[in-house]
């Protein structure tokens, strides 16, 4: 019973928490997705058009997020959100798919990316890739294990060193690159008319979101913020307009070192970047850079994740054990192995990308749904906050406009992959009668008769 008792310890400040928010976003997406948008837009202008909108719907999130964080600074972020506004089903869900799939699903992938880039770096044999991307995994959960603040100076550390590596490559190539642009045509379609360059971009929004997703994980943690109500608000808008910056100053940087279709040709645009300005050295330099972006992600997702699954179990729907944190570190333990356990177990099936990919749309669904529970609490909260407290501007427009734009990227998703759709429907659909068994559970417990 005394473990029940124990609560989380704010131990993270207005720095840790926008250096997560930051790590929460720069992954791997910003050092590949570029020359996927530009082979489907086909344009300079469209692609930087395509980062640009992408930068501002992600601010708009992250306004959104900053105002239901001041209005509801509890662990489990979009989980709490979505119960409270929703009901428990919805959050499940949320919860499920992040388990299922979303979280583990890209620890798993971006461990990999990790264990590959070393493997290079090192002359390592690629069938140990595997074994190195458990490894990072379970050094990472132990890590985590041990206490939140370990995990976030580690985390710290990495994001200046990714944020470090994308500075160079930015100066490479806007001051290194002898000519504008090596080639002024490309080679791919280039759209023409409304229609055509709205399909486009709907395809390419899914690319570039996905390099801008992450941000709303640091609101999982929310309990562990210093002040969480004044500090998550800043830190999500600091973080977000800190990488639409440099996402589109290393966009600029691809385009001028590469040109359009070079940046569309290219299977590592940074990789292709440096080694066009500085030769092989630049490349070996930023895949130190890109390994330090992945392991920085990875630790982040390791650590917020869990938050959420334990606020699940603590709402009696999930396993008892996953609720319960550990008495001396105060973190979600069992949370934390399981899922260790989960995604080392998606990377030896080497299937986790294709079971990401099922997922990806889901996770805008989630996006756009949670930004709705914002009309909920200004219904029925009304003027509760204080005149000091965050709240975003231009309601209800922004809440609009970011629901609209998040089911813009949806169905640009389904289009691009509707049978990867349609699996990743059936997976969250998977998740009604989990619930409902743990819904039953929780009246038996709770002393009612089960429906």
């Amino acid at each position: 019973m005394e473990q029940k008792s124990v609560g989380y310890a704010r131990q993270l400040g207005l720095f840790s928490g926008t250096m997560a928010v930051i790590g929460g976003i720069v992954g791997s997406g910003i050092f590949l997705n570029p020359a996927i948008v530009a082979a489907r837009v086909g344009s300079t202008t469209l692609t930087l058009a395509a980062w640009t909108l992408g930068g501002v719907v992600a601010l708009l999130g992250a306004f959104i997020f900053g105002e239901l964080a001041a209005r509801n600074p509890r662990v489990g972020g979009g989980y709490a959100y979505l119960r409270d506004s929703f009901g428990s089903l919805p959050a499940f869900l949320y919860g499920w798919a992040l388990l299922l799939i979303m979280a583990t699903g890209a620890i798993a992938a971006v461990a990999f990316t990790f264990a590959s880039y070393i493997g290079v770096l090192f002359g390592i044999s690629e069938r140990f890739f595997p074994w190195l991307a458990a490894g990072a995994i379970l050094a990472l959960s132990a890590l985590n294990y041990a206490g939140v603040r370990p995990a976030a100076w580690t985390q710290n550390v990495f994001t200046l060193l990714k944020l470090a590596a994308l500075v160079v490559l930015i100066l490479a190539g806007l001051l290194l690159t002898p000519d504008p642009s090596p080639a002024s045509s490309t080679q791919h379609p280039v759209p023409s008319g409304f229609t055509a360059i709205f399909l486009a971009l709907s395809t390419a929004f899914v690319p570039v979101l996905f390099a801008y997703g992450g941000w709303q994980q640091t609101n999982f943690i929310a309990e562990e913020l210093i002040e969480p109500e004044k500090n998550l608000p800043r830190a999500l808008v600091l973080g977000v307009l800190g990488v639409v910056v440099v996402y589109l100053l290393a966009n600029l940087a691809y385009l001028k070192a590469l040109g359009v279709d070079g940046l569309a040709r290219s299977t590592a645009p940074a990789a292709d970047t440096m080694s066009a300005v500085l030769g092989a050295s630049g490349r070996s330099l930023i895949s130190i850079g890109i390994v330090a972006s992945t392991f920085g992600f990875l630790d982040l997702v390791i650590m917020v994740s869990p938050r959420v699954y334990q606020a699940m179990a603590a709402d009696g729907l999930f396993f008892e054990s996953f609720a319960r944190l550990h008495p001396r570190h105060r973190t979600p333990g069992t949370a934390i192995v399981a899922q260790g356990v989960w995604a080392s177990a998606l990377l030896a099936t080497r299937t986790y990308g294709q079971l990401l990919d099922y997922v990806t749309f889901a996770d805008w669904i989630f996006f756009g749904t949670t930004a709705a529970t914002l009309f909920i609490y200004r219904r029925r909260d009304g003027q509760k906050q204080s005149h000091g407290s965050f709240r975003l501007p231009g309601y209800p427009w922004t809440v609009l406009l970011f629901i609209v734009a998040s089911a813009y990227v949806v169905i640009g998703s389904i289009r691009s992959n509707p049978v990867n759709a349609l699996r990743g429907s059936l997976l969250l659909v998977a998740g009604v009668p989990a619930y409902l068994l743990w819904a039953s559970r929780r009246r038996m417990r709770a002393g009612a008769p089960p429906k």
